[in-house]
């Protein structure tokens, strides 16, 4: 399970960033707790002259940390908060006692997304030292309710800096994107979620006497089989086509001689920018309409869709990675929902790079102890370019 490196990249354990992801993931933070991961970061940040402003809504810890007044503003994005760790007894060490086993950093929050928070912190600290008057300034864009609700968290901030007219030029979420390798891959964008429950309503009975019933299981069998093979769009250069997923089904008391009165069924969009979320509904209840069926849908939408493109950031990004881990970065826009669905709103570019995301969320979870090292490199890299002399 060790982080593979090329021949060509020299591997050099950071005593420094490693050391302040461990003093990350001994904090148990789990969905919307911080733990005061917060506190640890922004100590730091504060001694570098951040300024430090805390935005707190309902159980959610939220931080915004500025240096400078000069635009372009570049922004690290990240969450602190972790999910939860499941049965514990089925970790190889204490999920919270960050520790060192064949290499590998294993603790709650290694990959998703801890050593990236401490990575960015550190390539901060060393870009300051070395750059003390940048060409613009820097800012940290922190949440702990990224893993649970997301409504509370940086949802709020964006919205305090929307209020004022403070935008993003670049922003770079520390999101675990890196698949075989730290540096292999590289988001620009995701796709949109639309949620559903759907209610098929029919008639309870006897199994024995089909006749005085009506199977809701039944009707909604052959609308479900055209659900599932339906295309709903081509996707694009940038993005895979729209998938459509069931995540759930239930129906019945449980008795084996009883025909329900209801189905209730969970489904899920990701969609590309090829289709939009209204059109997507659209389609859904045209369909269910066809079949006849007596029916309901709640629905919840998730996030739109977003891309920022090729410009400048995605170029330094793939410089400044390539440099740091010898792997040129695919870009991409696979994968789940991110913070990004809220900062895109008043960010003109954003991408996520951070941990291979191999065992995000799952048990011992874990990374290479290189992990926080070529991150912090990587970042460095980033600022150098944008932010320093010789940008």
């Amino acid at each position: 399970m060790n982080d593979p490196r090329p021949a060509t990249a020299a591997v050099v354990l950071d005593e420094d960033a490693l050391a302040l992801a461990c003093e990350l993931i001994r904090r148990p933070s789990v969905s919307p707790e911080d733990g005061g991961c917060q506190q640890v970061l922004g100590e730091r940040l504060a001694r570098l002259g951040f300024r430090l402003e805390p935005v707190t809504s309902g159980n959610t810890t939220n931080l915004w940390a500025r240096l400078g007044d000069l635009d372009p503003v570049f922004c690290f994005a990240g969450h602190t908060d972790v999910v939860p760790t499941g049965p514990i007894e089925r970790w190889r060490t204490p999920p919270f006692e960050p520790t060192v086993v064949d290499g590998e950093l294993v603790g709650r929050g290694a990959s998703d997304m801890k050593c990236a928070l401490a990575a960015m912190v550190v390539a901060v600290e060393r870009f300051l030292a070395r750059t003390p008057a940048p060409a613009g300034s820097i800012a940290f864009l922190l949440t702990s309710d990224e893993e649970a609700a997301a409504t509370d968290g940086t949802v709020k901030v964006v919205e305090r800096l929307a209020a004022r007219g403070e935008r993003i030029e670049w922003c770079v979420i520390g999101e675990p994107t890196s698949v075989d390798r730290v540096g292999d891959m590289l988001k620009n964008g995701r796709r949109g979620s639309l949620s559903g429950t759907l209610r098929v309503r029919g008639r309870q009975g006897h199994i024995a006497y089909p006749q005085l019933a009506d199977n809701p299981i039944h009707r909604l069998a052959p609308a479900l089989a055209e659900l599932v093979a339906l295309q709903w769009d081509d996707g694009n250069e940038d993005f895979q086509p729209t998938s459509w997923q069931v995540s759930n089904i239930r129906a019945g008391t449980g008795a084996g001689n009883m025909i329900p009165g209801e189905i209730e069924m969970q489904f899920n969009f990701r969609y590309s920018p090829q289709s939009t979320a209204q059109a997507l509904r659209a389609r859904v209840q045209a369909l269910l309409d066809r079949h006849g069926l007596d029916c309901s849908i709640d629905w919840t939408h998730g996030a739109e869709p977003f891309h920022t493109g090729r410009g400048r950031l995605v170029e330094v990004a793939i410089e400044a990675i390539s440099a740091a881990t010898g792997s040129t970065p695919e870009v991409s826009t696979t994968g789940g929902t991110s913070d990004g669905r809220f900062i895109k709103d008043i960010a003109t570019q954003l991408i996520e790079f951070g941990a291979r995301n191999l065992t995000a969320h799952a048990i011992d979870e874990r990374v290479s102890v290189q992990t926080p090292g070529l991150l912090a490199a990587a970042y460095e890299g980033m600022l150098d370019r944008l932010l320093g002399p010789a940008r």
